[in-house]
């Protein structure tokens, strides 16, 4: 039987709820999804590797065929290590269609076996990124419904140290 395998790659800084929404849907369109937290040296992220390396494990937890890694360097080489099939991505604009669209066509000249999904997240996170909870946040305000409660209680204890 033909496993198909898919990594979901970004930044998740923080988590928020359209992710999740994401990997729950990718999870009944794939066998195993690899949510892949990327390592980016030229970002200053609010919170460490590790630590959101834990909050996508707690996250995830409910899914069985949902697992959390971390990579650095191209995707498509994470890809074929992992031996995946696919590359998950969520596009919530326009804007985000054409940086994807650059993507996709960028990964299959490099790695033409490598299919790219990209899937609309439903309609009440289409306006939610990680950088708009973290701005937000910062200013005083809400973003209860935006991001699981877990990290709603990590954003709070990171601002008062």
């Amino acid at each position: 039987m033909h496993t198909v395998k898919a990594i979901y790659p970004g930044s998740f800084d923080p988590v928020t709820n359209g992710h999740l929404d994401l990997i729950a849907r990718g999870s009944k369109l794939f066998d195993h999804l690899v949510v892949a937290i990327l390592q980016n040296a030229s970002k200053s992220p609010l919170f460490t590797e590790v630590e959101r390396f834990n909050m996508l494990t707690e996250g995830v937890r409910q899914f069985g065929n949902v697992s959390v890694a971390t990579f650095d360097g191209l995707l498509v080489d994470f890809a074929r290590q992992q031996q995946a099939h696919a590359v998950l991505r969520g596009i919530r604009a326009i804007s985000d269609y054409e940086y994807e669209f650059q993507m996709a066509l960028m990964n299959r000249r490099l790695a033409p076996e490598v299919e790219t999904i990209f899937l609309v997240p439903d309609a009440k996170y289409s306006f939610v990124s990680s950088r708009l909870v973290k701005q937000v946040f910062e200013l005083g305000g809400s973003v209860e419904g935006l991001v699981p409660p877990f990290v709603i209680e990590r954003m709070k204890a990171r601002s008062k140290a």
